[in-house]
C-alpha cells in the first residue's frame, strides 16, 4: 500500500460513533447546509417503508433535523414500492417524469443522475433501498464528516457484509461482496492504487456536495460507484475523499449470473476511464442449461454514461428558481 495512502487511512477513516448526533446537528445549523437523502428503488416494496421510517422517526423530528428531504427514485417498480414508500413518508418521484426531452435507460446510474434535478440540498446522500436490519448510522455516519470537515467532499460507508445462503449465515462477517473482492478491488489496486484503502468501493451507501456531484459524469448503470470514485479522485483529490464504519449491511444477494453482468459493466466503466476511446465489443456471453444442454445469453454490457449534471440547461435553471 502507498504510504500517501497509509497515512489517508489514519486521517479520513472513521466511526459513525466518532460524530454523535448533537455535534452534526450544531455544525449543520452553524453551516446551514441541507441534506437530501435518496433511495433509488426497483420492486423493493419489502424492505423500501422500514428504511424511510427509519430515517424519519430518527433523523426528520423537531428534535433531531439532521435530514432536510427524503426521496424514494422509483426506476419503474411493478410492485408496491411507490405505494409504500410514500405511505412511510418519502416523497416519491418516477424515474419518467424527470427529464422527459430525455428518454431514460435502465440502470441504477440514471437514476443517481436524475434525482440531482428533484433535490435540493447542499449534500445528497444516496442509500440502497434493499437493507435489511437498516440503521440510521448509515446516513447520520457518512453525512457526518461533510458537515464537520470542510475540506471533505466525497464519503464512503464501510461496514462488515455477511453472504447468506437461504437465510443462514454462509460464513464471517467479512465475506461478501464478492464482484468488489474479484473486480473492483484488483482494478483499483492496480490502476488507481491512491483508492486501495476503501473498504467498500462498490458499496451504494455514500454521501458527497452537491457541488461535487454536479461535476461529475455517471455511468447509467452497475459501474456508477466505480466510476463516481475514480472521477471524484481526480476532480478533488484523496485527501477530499472519505470512509465511515457504519457497522453490518445486510441486503439482498445477486445471483452469480447477476454477478457476472455487475462485473462487466464495472470493468467496462474502469475501461473507458483507462484509455477512452479505446472501443471493444460491450457485450457478455453467459450460459444456463437448458433440455438438450448448455444455451448462451448475451447481454449489452452498459457504456453509456450521463455528463455531469451542470452542464444539463435543465438542472441550471432548476438552481436558478
Amino acid at each position: 500500500m502507498l504510504e500517501e495512502v497509509e497515512r489517508w487511512l489514519g486521517r479520513r477513516s472513521w466511526s459513525a460513533a466518532d460524530r454523535p448526533l448533537p455535534q452534526l446537528l450544531e455544525a449543520k445549523r452553524l453551516s446551514g447546509r441541507t441534506v437530501s437523502v435518496v433511495l433509488p428503488a426497483l420492486d423493493e416494496e419489502a424492505t423500501v417503508g422500514t428504511i424511510v421510517a427509519a430515517i424519519r422517526a430518527a433523523l426528520m423530528t423537531e428534535e433531531v433535523p439532521l435530514v432536510d428531504e427524503l426521496v424514494v427514485l422509483d426506476s419503474g417498480s411493478t410492485d408496491r414500492t411507490a405505494e409504500v414508500a410514500a405511505a412511510a413518508g418519502a416523497r416519491v418521484v418516477a424515474r419518467d417524469s424527470i427529464l422527459p426531452r430525455l428518454p431514460a435507460v435502465p440502470g441504477k446510474g440514471e437514476v443517481l443522475w436524475r434525482s440531482l434535478l428533484v433535490t435540493r440540498g447542499d449534500i445528497v446522500c444516496f442509500v440502497d433501498a434493499d437493507l435489511r436490519e437498516f440503521s440510521p448510522a448509515f446516513v447520520s455516519g457518512i453525512v457526518g464528516p461533510l458537515l464537520t470537515d470542510p475540506d471533505v467532499q466525497f464519503v464512503k460507508a464501510m461496514y462488515d457484509r455477511p453472504l447468506e445462503t437461504g437465510g443462514a449465515p454462509g460464513g464471517g462477517p467479512g465475506q461478501g461482496g464478492r464482484v468488489t473482492e474479484l473486480v473492483a478491488r484488483p482494478l483499483l489496486n492496480l490502476h488507481w492504487p491512491q483508492l486501495a484503502g476503501f473498504v467498500q468501493p462498490l458499496g451504494g451507501e455514500y454521501a458527497a456536495r452537491r457541488s461535487l456531484l454536479e461535476r461529475l459524469p455517471f455511468p447509467v448503470g452497475y459501474g456508477v460507484e466505480l466510476g463516481l470514485l475514480v472521477d471524484a479522485l481526480h476532480t478533488v483529490g484523496l485527501d477530499a475523499l472519505a470512509q465511515v464504519d457504519v457497522g453490518v449491511r445486510k441486503h439482498r444477494h445477486q445471483d452469480g449470473q447477476a454477478l457476472g453482468r455487475m462485473a462487466a459493466a464495472i470493468y467496462r466503466t474502469a475501461q473507458l476511464r483507462l484509455a477512452r476511446g479505446h472501443l471493444v465489443r460491450p457485450r457478455l456471453t453467459q450460459f444456463v442449461r437448458g433440455e438438450s444442454g448448455f444455451i448462451p445469453r448475451t447481454s449489452e454490457v452498459d457504456t453509456e454514461e450521463r455528463p455531469p449534471m451542470a452542464e444539463v440547461p435543465e438542472y441550471a435553471e432548476s438552481r436558478a428558481a
